[in-house]
């Protein structure tokens, strides 16, 4: 039986976001997402030292997906821990730890379709020299159902959630179910107020797995996803809050597809809107927010729908 361990949110600013990471108190510390390339040294750090831990101790970088936000730190933080942390990803998402180039594809194959920037490919180019601090080999591949060990009787069971991205996976400890999630529960969205996901389908099998099957009585999220009425969760949630959280995702998935159903149904129209060629869907959702703001989750959630339609 594994013994409860404490888990210590460790935030760094970026932007409109806070990025989160989790540091496992475990006799092999582990850390749970990186932020970008200056987060381990100015936040991370002297967050841990506050707690009367040392970075240099950490032995499992374990990442929840490949997105910049989350692996950007990823080498840097490697290289603090003297290269003698393993760094664990997903099979799926391990080309965008490996490759910055990787990033650059993904957005040209998705929402980069939609942006109408001559100058897009160039901005994330530059976005993913500024931000990933190395690429990087990963140590341990996963496909989900692993468990791994932090020493003592310390263990964490993988879990393959793909739908955020192909490779988004959760970390639970075993015994108490802390569940760290990083985007795979999406709420209403976080600061850009639209829930994004690559496989909608996918995404919703997720959420009902973690409803149903991991059931966490602590949740761990990657942002302050927000509740239909626009108030943020915090990114620690309780029992009760996960429940609500993942079941408000599900009526936002469910809310979101109707629409975006209803706008390739009556068929795709180039116009001047900013929402086009899902000016309907928006319309319909009462979406205002700005969807050229990075990382766009508008438009890559409608390109999941539309690319879903194109190969049923």
């Amino acid at each position: 039986m594994t013994h409860d361990v404490t888990v210590h949110p460790l935030v760094s600013p970026w932007g409109r976001f806070g990025l989160y990471s989790f540091f496992i108190d475990a006799p092999e510390p582990a850390i749970v997402d990186t932020g970008i390339a200056g987060s381990p040294a100015e936040g991370m750090a002297p967050a841990l030292e506050a707690i009367g831990r040392r970075i240099e101790d950490v032995r499992w970088i374990l990442l929840t997906h490949g997105h910049i936000d989350h692996v950007g730190g990823a080498h840097a933080l490697w290289e603090l821990t003297g290269r003698r942390a393993q760094v664990v990803i997903h099979e799926a998402d391990a080309p965008m730890l490996r490759s910055r180039q990787a990033h650059v594809e993904e957005y040209r194959a998705g929402r980069g379709r939609y942006l109408r920037d001559p100058d897009g490919e160039a901005k994330m180019a530059a976005a993913t020299k500024a931000v990933i601090s190395g690429e990087l080999e990963p140590t341990l591949l996963v496909k989900g159902g692993e468990t791994l060990s932090l020493g003592g009787d310390v263990t964490v069971s993988v879990h393959a959630l793909p739908g955020h991205t192909p490779g988004s996976v959760a970390y639970t400890v075993d015994g108490q179910r802390s569940v760290f999630v990083g985007d795979s529960v999406q709420v209403h969205g976080a600061a850009n107020g639209f829930p994004g996901y690559t496989d909608p389908a996918a995404y919703r099998t997720g959420l009902q797995y973690l409803r149903d099957e991991i059931r966490p009585r602590r949740l761990y999220l990657g942002h302050p996803y927000r509740r239909a009425d626009g108030t943020p969760y915090g990114v620690e949630l309780d029992e009760a809050q996960a429940r609500e959280a993942i079941d408000q995702s599900l009526a936002a998935e469910d809310r979101v597809a109707q629409a975006a159903c209803r706008c390739l149904e009556s068929g795709l129209t180039e116009t001047g809107s900013p929402y086009s060629p899902f000016a309907g869907a928006a319309e319909e959702l009462g979406y205002a927010g700005d969807p050229t703001l990075e990382p766009s989750p508008f438009f890559t959630s409608m390109h999941a729908y539309r690319t879903r339609g194109e190969n049923a």
